[in-house]
C-alpha cells in the first residue's frame, strides 16, 4: 500500500474502516498514475444535527460520569488519537479522513442547555474533549466551546477539560469565573518537550512550549491547570516522564497523570505504519516493549490496566511517574470540583417563583 505522507497530516495511510463491506487499494493501471503527486488535502466541516449532548459513561476508571464532545474527528492529526477508529462508524477512514473530514454540533450548547433543565439531572462533573480536542483549530471560528463554557457559568455547573491545544487561552475569563467556586479544572496533554518529533506525532496541536505556557497563564489567572503526560510511547517518549512533569511543575502544575499508549482497532495499523516511516529503526522495538507492557498483546482494553499497563516495565513507569510526583509535591491538593452551586436554567424562558 502507497504511503501518504502528506505535509501537516498524521497519518501515513488511507485504511478502510472496520464495518466496511469493500477494501481499496491504490494500484498502478500502467498509466503512471500511482506516482502522481496526491492534491492537496483539504479540511471540510460538516454540520451535525445531534439529538442529545451528553454521553453517560460507567466506566471504573474514569474520574467522570458525563463528557461532552463538540466536535467529530481532529485537525490537530495526532497518529495516537484512540477516537480515530470512531469514524469507521460514518462509513470514514480512520485514517486521514479523521483529520480532514470534521464534524462540528453547532447546537451543542442549546442541547447542553435543555438537559441540564430537566427535572431528572442530577448534576455531576461533564469532561470535555475526552474524546476529540475541544480546542482544536476549527473551534477558533465556530465558538462552540465557548458557548457551552457560558452555560456552564450560567449554570454554576463543574467541569473539566482536557486539551493540548493553547487555545484553551482564549476562555480564561469564563475559566477563571467557574474557578471561584471550585468549578472547573484543566489538563493540558504534553506528549514530549521535543519539538521535532511532535511535529510528527501531534502535526497540528500547539508546540509543547505553547502548551507549558497555556499552563502557567491559566495558573495565573486562578484557573487550575495540571499536566497530562500522555500518551507515555515506549523508546520514543517514555524518558521523558520526569522531564514533562518538572516542566509543567516550573510554569505552575500542581496536578499530574500520566497514559500509556494505546492501540484499539485499526489504530494499530495506522500507528505501526506512522513508526516505519518516521521512524523505522526504533520500530520493533517501540512495539516489541508495548507488547510487553500489553500481556503480549498490541492493546489491552481491560478496565484498570488500559491506560497503566501491566508487567515489569508497566510497573517501572508507575513507579518513576509517582516518585517524580513525591519529588515536586504533585497531587498533594484536592481536586474534587464542587457541584454544590447548580442552579437549572429556567425552562421555556418561564421566570422563577422564588
Amino acid at each position: 500500500m502507497k504511503h501518504e505522507v502528506a505535509k501537516g497530516r498524521g497519518a501515513t495511510l488511507q485504511i478502510d474502516g472496520r464495518f466496511e463491506i469493500a477494501a481499496r487499494e491504490r494500484i498502478d493501471d500502467g498509466w503512471g498514475t500511482a506516482d502522481e503527486e496526491l492534491p492537496p488535502l483539504r479540511t471540510t466541516v460538516t454540520v451535525e444535527k445531534a439529538k442529545s449532548i451528553l454521553q453517560r459513561q460507567a466506566s471504573p476508571d474514569l474520574p467522570f460520569d458525563y463528557s461532552l464532545n463538540a466536535y467529530r474527528g481532529c485537525e490537530h492529526g495526532c497518529i495516537y488519537c484512540y477516537a480515530r477508529p470512531s469514524h469507521g462508524y460514518l462509513n470514514l477512514s480512520p485514517g486521514l479522513d479523521f483529520e480532514t473530514k470534521l464534524f462540528a454540533k453547532p447546537d451543542a450548547a442549546k442541547l447542553l442547555r435543555a438537559e441540564l433543565a430537566k427535572p431528572s439531572y442530577h448534576c455531576s462533573p461533564i469532561a470535555l474533549g475526552v474524546n476529540t480536542d475541544s480546542y482544536q483549530p476549527i473551534e477558533r471560528e465556530l465558538k462552540i466551546v465557548r458557548q457551552i463554557l457560558e452555560v456552564l457559568a450560567e449554570c454554576k455547573h463543574p467541569a473539566s477539560i482536557i486539551t493540548k491545544s493553547a487555545l484553551v487561552e482564549r476562555d480564561i475569563d469564563l475559566l477563571a469565573q467557574l474557578a471561584q467556586d471550585d468549578l472547573v479544572q484543566v489538563f493540558i496533554s504534553v506528549t514530549t518537550l521535543d519539538s521535532e518529533i511532535a511535529r510528527k506525532l501531534e502535526p497540528r496541536a500547539s508546540s509543547p512550549r505553547r502548551r507549558l505556557q497555556a499552563i502557567q497563564r491559566l495558573n495565573e489567572a486562578g484557573v487550575p491547570c495540571g499536566v497530562m503526560a500522555a500518551p507515555v510511547i515506549p523508546f520514543l517518549t517514555d524518558a521523558e516522564l520526569e522531564n514533562i512533569l518538572q516542566a509543567a511543575h516550573e510554569h505552575g502544575a500542581r496536578a499530574a497523570g500520566y497514559q500509556l499508549l494505546r492501540l484499539p482497532y485499526e489504530l494499530k495499523d495506522l500507528f505501526k505504519d506512522w513508526l516505519s516511516v518516521h521512524y523505522p529503526l526504533k520500530a520493533e522495538h517501540v512495539m516489541n516493549r508495548l507488547r510487553e507492557m500489553r500481556g503480549g498483546k498490541e492493546n489491552d482494553s481491560e478496565f484498570g490496566s488500559r491506560f497503566r499497563g501491566n508487567g515489569l516495565f508497566s510497573d517501572l513507569l508507575s513507579k518513576r511517574f509517582h516518585m517524580a510526583c513525591e519529588r515536586l509535591g504533585l497531587n498533594l491538593e484536592d481536586t474534587a470540583l464542587n457541584t454544590s452551586h447548580f442552579k437549572p436554567p429556567v425552562r421555556g424562558g418561564q421566570m422563577q417563583l422564588f
